[in-house]
């Protein structure tokens, strides 16, 4: 579904140019539930969001669902995404003036889908991800742990094939964690949709089955862990 083929990233931070990433190859396959993890530093944000088509590469190719990305202009990249992606960030980045309800079905209503579909799929989905009730609240109205959910919801409702989340569990104390965590597992499971966090949290780590681990650019081990 997603082929990292020997992908460096290079900054220039005033005179001095920061390697980001090395030579990082990787293959992501419908389903999975992997984490790239790593010190701050260590790239894992940068490949995600080279992933994600939110930056580009320096030297090598990025494939989602056979496509290469460095083909792309940036309308044909937002069309990438809005088809293939949904994402989750670790300050929710919700709307602060749209209710719940609105966050999540702004989406839809930029790709057209009609009113009775719209209303029909985002109360379904508010209500799987445990926000029944809570359509109409503002975020600010919300615990942070509610206001993720809203932002999970939010990533799921174009169905993508992929959800990219970064530190997702970065604001949320661990009790909220474990249940966004478990909520995630379930949306995986029930939906096959993949699920790739970047994170430095050990309780992130856990639940993955297959644990990318990068160091200074490059990928340092590769184990899937069968849970």
């Amino acid at each position: 579904m997603i082929k990292v083929e020997k992908v460096t990233k290079d900054y220039t931070v005033g005179q001095t140019k920061v390697h980001a990433l090395r030579g990082v190859s990787l293959g992501i396959e419908k389903g999975e539930f992997l984490s790239i993890a790593g010190p701050s530093g260590s790239g894992k944000t940068t490949l995600l969001n080279l992933i994600g088509c939110l930056d580009k590469a320096t030297s090598g190719e990025i494939y989602i669902a056979g496509e290469a990305v460095s083909t792309k202009n940036k309308k044909q990249l937002a069309l990438l995404r809005r088809k293939h992606l949904g994402f989750v960030f670790q300050s929710f980045n919700l709307i602060p003036v749209l209710s719940a309800y609105e966050n999540v079905s702004f989406a839809l209503s930029l790709l057209g889908v009609n009113g009775a579909q719209i209303k029909k799929r985002t109360y379904d989905l508010l209500e799987e991800v445990g926000l029944k009730g809570m359509e109409t609240r503002l975020p600010g109205e919300l615990s942070g742990g509610q206001q993720q959910r809203v932002a999970v919801a939010r990533a799921l409702i174009k169905e993508p094939d992929m959800v990219l989340a970064d530190e997702p569990t970065a604001n949320l104390d661990s009790d909220t964690g474990h249940e966004i965590l478990d909520l995630m597992v379930a949306l995986n499971k029930k939906h096959g949709t993949t699920f790739v966090f970047s994170t430095h949290d050990q309780m992130v780590m856990d639940y993955a089955r297959r644990l990318v681990k990068l160091h200074d650019g490059e990928i340092t081990s590769d184990e899937r862990t069968g849970s």
